[in-house]
């Protein structure tokens, strides 16, 4: 900003306003583009136009111009702050409106998704999708707590600690109800957890490996044939159906038998789904009673 193009002064000579002849000796007057005028008519006819106030910048005002456009020095005023701009940085905006640096900053920065206040330099922020926030205005959107630069589950418009995306939305084991962050199995449609799915007799993981379910407790191969299979009456070995050879069982009285160890004791017949005939504790078929 700098004065105008004109001078001001009191006449020393005989000159006559320019505009409304009267004598200017002796008074103040106003000297533009070779004209000599009275103030009043510099005024009227002269003075630039405050961008401002939109009122004549008269010859006793001080004056400040850029770009063409003018302003009185008390009207030079940042828009926002109202803090005079004379010999300060500042930037002619929309409307002809001048902002001071700092509201210009301020003006410009993002906008904090959380408190919808700038965000500037310096301010310590989250970016996410081209979203923004303070670093304290990214919080947790179930326990209210600062994320910061923490680690998040996004759900939708909504923003998660890990905590709370464990409780809300991972899923449960079906034995300790914790839930499973990373890992687990599924059994019958219900998650678990690894070390959570093991042998009710030895305790080893059973995840990826052959067992047994016996109503609420799962047993390991060995586990089942040592401490659950019943024992074959014929070959005195676990009858553990679904493992090895057979998986059909016969039973009698208070006994079991693999189905192929069910025969006769003396000619040695698969009695399986046939007549037979016990004896002294032993098995025979319909005709070897009558040989013995």
């Amino acid at each position: 900003a700098g004065p105008g193009s004109y001078t001001v002064g009191t006449m020393s000579e005989r000159f006559d306003c320019h505009y409304c002849r009267d004598p200017l000796q002796g008074k103040k007057y106003v000297q533009k583009e070779g004209r000599h005028c009275c103030v009043k008519c510099f005024e009227k006819f002269c003075a630039n136009t405050c961008t401002e106030c939109k009122k004549p910048i008269g010859a006793d005002s001080k004056e400040l111009h850029f770009k063409n456009r003018y302003w009185h020095d008390n009207c030079f005023r940042c828009f926002k702050c109202y803090t005079s701009l004379v010999n300060e940085p500042f930037m002619l905006r929309e409307n002809n409106k001048v902002w001071c640096s700092n509201c210009t900053a301020t003006q410009d920065a993002p906008r904090c998704k959380g408190c919808f206040k700038p965000i500037i330099a310096g301010d310590q922020n989250v970016e996410y999708k081209k979203m923004v926030w303070h670093k304290d205005c990214f919080t947790c959107s179930q326990c209210k707590k600062v994320i910061g630069s923490g680690s998040f589950f996004p759900k939708g418009d909504d923003f998660y600690c890990v905590s709370c995306h464990e409780h809300k939305f991972a899923k449960t084991c079906a034995k300790c109800k914790n839930p499973i962050t990373s890992g687990g199995l599924t059994y019958q449609e219900q998650p678990w957890h690894s070390e959570c799915f093991i042998c009710s007799n030895c305790k080893r993981q059973l995840g990826g490996k052959r067992f047994t379910a016996v109503e609420d407790q799962f047993y390991c191969v060995d586990c089942y044939k040592e401490c659950v299979a019943k024992k074959c009456a014929g070959c005195k070995n676990p009858i553990t159906a679904g493992f090895g050879r057979g998986t059909s069982v016969v039973n009698y009285e208070d006994e079991s038998w693999h189905d192929y160890c069910f025969k006769c004791t003396k000619c040695a017949r698969a009695l399986a789904n046939k007549r037979f005939v016990c004896h002294n504790g032993k098995i025979y078929c319909a005709d070897c009673p009558q040989r013995l």
